[in-house]
């Protein structure tokens, strides 16, 4: 067998291999290899539609997309290459009221992001796109700097741009099977050759679910078919046009040389690929047409571009792309490895193909990106993502909502029901509206009797807050019990925990046995890596909590910096423990009237936790909570659970108890200005803009990661903070709405609720210093500017006294 060496070894030459192979050599980095089975872009590169938009959900994933037009930018106007790259822009039909309002949305976030997007008249839209039939259309949304590339010589391009910086690209090279050793790949084979190398990065698209059971993990990405048609000639010169779509008729369009049109959509119940594997070698081919599932896409086009109706089809293509259990990329250090990286699941690489290459490069060299890619991280999956069951079902809805109306907070219908609390079926009965977090059923609002329990989702009213305000009001004033089983928790022990977290954490670990420590841990940069609470069960043992999503990244990141000598050991224990907060001015009551043990404030003080007794049940319960009112989070032994409730809710029947979903507590926290990870603090951020100085311990312990940044930020160094506004009216906020001043983009919401205690809408947003001592903002919502004030928050309860009293 011959043996190769090589620093950096990408498998996979579809458009992300080899952007990865670009940016790494264009940041210097010598001894780059790129490995693939057949030739360039034959995996699903060469028969993608190529449109290239850049507008998502976040505010990072939009700005890596950025990065892939300033590279096709770069590569045809400086380098000079010829790939077929038109910066012709991009519209989005509105076709009902609705969609315009979306459309709106869209708008306001683009600013935020600092993307330029206009609506503009049907008219307009028909100047641009002269095919399209504007009767009936309310408006469309416009994006300059959008546009389309053929995908297969933009990935030639950038892979002859890697070669000439250095990297070698070996076609013909298939991986087989790997060795691993210590949670590092030593040698990655490729039939009767052996590579070595410092890091392997897996781009390999449909294929990356099979190269992930030779390491024995389950990649949660896989591939479905998608058709799209190219029509014979329409008689027009349309090169110039924009890319189109039309989200109500669920197709896009994208113009093709000799006056054609490529037409796509995304139909119900399109066919899974690769299930259970891939076919034989499968190298550059396609599928079987399937005209009938196409038709009804066809005769909505029809509707479009009436046109349609008139040409012929010259070409169906069926192929398979990329899909991941989310509808979203697979990036970063994958959990259990040392030098396995993830680039996976792009259902649209040639719009992020640029973007991705540089920060996955980054990933590499840096030990992290320079934006923040949370909603694109492995580390968001738990190991049900991953499975045929989960992922096949889940890929196909998101593909037939693709365009579908997708309303803020709606929830997916297929794979439900696989993690369920013990309280599920009382509180399913009791008129639990479900919503599902990393496979987890919570209660988001609880529908009272007369009322079906069905989410009612709308842009500007959704049913569903009349109720949320109900449960909100019972916490304020009386006693509620909230379900929160799914908080992902985790013993960490041994003789080294104790010096392991100080070198981590931000605050004081060395605190007394049962006391609870809530605090953040940072990267070297000082950026929030996770927000976490602590309870210290003994000298060497502590209980972590974290959020229900978070439990994956917030253990990946302990255990890459835990000690190698086996002094601590890192168990999760999240299905051992359910989770019942008792919280509200008359909690303490009502668990004293459930418990024989003493739960007097001397007994169990605030930010402290004590084992009790509930009815007969053994229960850790702890002084601390996310609303902002007196209450105790009771962690019992699971087979408890049921009991502990209804010992609650029967000694809670004077009091007026209720029960609470998680739609409450968002309202709850945004009153006490509580933060969220992922939100209001993520790795861009440190604790100290967040707000978050106070948990910040610089004089009771030494180093721990990121201190320094820190320490200058605490004495005066601090350029930009997480600050709180308000406005007196019920605006329609979801997250990621533009503050202006004048006409100037000063910040983005990072959340919102309204305060049904202080009668407000509530949100919050970074501001840079120079804008600290202004009051008065302004916030655009669908378009429209609406007058907000900053003000010191929290805005309820600021002296604490109904949560420590």
């Amino acid at each position: 067998m011959a043996r190769h060496a090589a620093r950096h070894l990408i498998i996979g030459g579809g458009i992300i291999g080899c952007s990865i192979a670009y940016h790494l050599t264009r940041n210097g980095e010598k001894d780059v290899l790129l490995l693939e089975r057949a030739n360039l872009t034959e995996g699903a590169t060469w028969h993608a539609a190529g449109l290239v938009g850049q507008l998502r959900s976040s505010r990072n994933t939009t700005r890596m997309l950025k990065k892939s037009v300033e590279m096709y930018d770069r590569l045809q106007n400086e380098e000079g290459m010829q790939f077929d790259w038109k910066k012709t822009g991009s519209l989005r039909l509105a076709a009902t009221k609705e969609r315009l309002l979306e459309a709106k949305r869209l708008v306001t976030m683009a600013r935020s992001f600092d993307l330029e997007m206009s609506i503009i008249s049907p008219e307009e839209a028909k100047d641009l796109f002269p095919l399209i039939d504007a009767k009936g259309l309310h408006g469309a949304a416009y994006i300059p700097s959008d546009g389309y590339v053929d995908p297969a010589s933009l990935c030639q391009a950038v892979a002859g741009a890697a070669r000439r910086q250095g990297a070698q690209i070996r076609q013909g090279v298939e991986v087989t099977d790997f060795t691993i050793r210590g949670g590092r790949i030593t040698e990655v084979i490729a039939g009767d050759d052996i590579y070595e190398a410092e890091t392997v990065i897996l781009a390999t698209g449909m294929w990356s679910r099979e190269l992930g059971a030779k390491l024995g993990i389950r990649v949660p990405a896989c591939a479905v078919e998608h058709q799209y048609i190219v029509t014979e000639s329409t008689g027009s010169e349309i090169g110039h046009y924009p890319t189109l779509r039309d989200p109500e008729r669920l197709v896009y369009y994208k113009p093709d040389v000799g006056g054609r049109l490529v037409i796509g959509g995304y139909e119900e119940g399109t066919l899974p690929f690769g299930n259970p594997q891939i076919p034989g070698a499968f190298v550059r081919q396609l599928l079987p047409e399937n005209l009938d599932r196409f038709l009804p896409l066809a005769e909505l086009a029809g509707q479009v571009t009436p046109i349609v109706n008139e040409v012929g089809i010259r070409q169906v293509i069926n192929g398979p792309i990329p899909y991941s259990a989310d509808g979203d990329f697979v990036m970063g250090w994958q959990p259990g490895f040392d030098n396995l990286m993830l680039a996976t699941g792009f259902l649209y690489g040639i719009a992020a193909g640029g973007g991705a290459g540089e920060m996955i490069a980054e990933w590499v060299m840096n030990g992290k990106p320079s934006l923040d890619l949370w909603p694109l991280d492995v580390r968001r999956f738990g190991p049900h993502h991953g499975t045929r069951a989960f992922m096949y079902p889940r890929a196909v809805e998101h593909y037939a909502h693709h365009y579908k109306m997708r309303y803020p907070g709606q929830e997916h219908e297929t794979a439900r029901n696989l993690r369920l609390s013990p309280l599920y079926q009382r509180l399913k009965e009791a008129g639990a509206v479900y919503g599902s977090k990393n496979g987890w059923e919570r209660p988001l609002w609880f529908a009272p009797d007369g009322v079906a329990p069905v989410d009612q989702l709308d842009f500007l009213d959704p049913g569903w807050k009349a109720f949320a305000a109900e449960e909100h009001k019972a916490v304020r004033e009386r006693v509620a019990l909230i379900d929160q089983s799914s908080f992902s928790k985790f013993e960490i022990i041994g003789p080294g925990v104790l010096d392991m977290l100080q070198g981590l954490c931000v605050s004081n670990m060395d605190k007394p046995i049962g006391a609870i420590i809530y605090t953040q841990m940072c990267n070297a940069q000082g950026g929030t890596e996770a927000d976490v609470t602590f309870i210290r069960l003994a000298r060497d043992r502590f209980y972590m909590v974290t959020g229900s999503g978070f439990g994956v990244h917030d253990s990946d990141w302990i255990k890459r910096n835990m000690p190698q000598d086996g002094s601590v050991h890192l168990v999760e224990v999240t299905s051992g423990k359910a989770v019942v907060n008792i919280v509200g001015p008359n909690s303490r009551e009502v668990l004293a009237r459930a418990s024989e043990s003493d739960v007097s404030n001397a007994a169990i003080p605030f930010s402290n936790a004590r084992e009790i007794i509930i009815g007969a049940a053994p229960v850790l319960a702890a002084r601390i909570g996310y609303v902002g009112e007196r209450g105790y989070e009771l962690h019992i032994p699971t087979e408890f659970a049921a009991h502990v409730y209804e010992a609650l809710w029967a000694a809670g029947q004077e009091a007026g108890i209720a029960n609470v979903g998680y739609r409450a507590i968002e309202s709850l926290r945004m009153e006490k200005g509580y933060v969220y990870w992922s939100g209001d603090v993520t790795p861009d951020y440190t604790p100290v803009e967040a707000g978050l100085g106070f948990r910040v311990h610089l004089k009771s312990k030494g180093a721990f990661l990121g201190r320094d940044v820190l320490e200058a930020q605490k004495s005066g160094q601090l350029k930009r903070k997480l600050c709180t506004f308000v406005s007196d009216r019920h605006l329609p906020l979801t997250g990621g709405e533009t503050v202006l001043l004048g006409d100037r983009v000063v910040s983005l919401a990072t959340s919102t609720g309204y305060g049904h205690s202080v009668g407000k809408t509530i949100l919050r947003g970074y501001l840079d210093k120079a804008h600290w001592q202004t009051t008065n903002f302004d916030l655009e919502v669908f378009g429209e500017r609406h007058p907000i004030t900053q003000v010191q928050g929290p805005v309820y309860d600021p002296e604490n006294n109904a949560l420590k009293g």
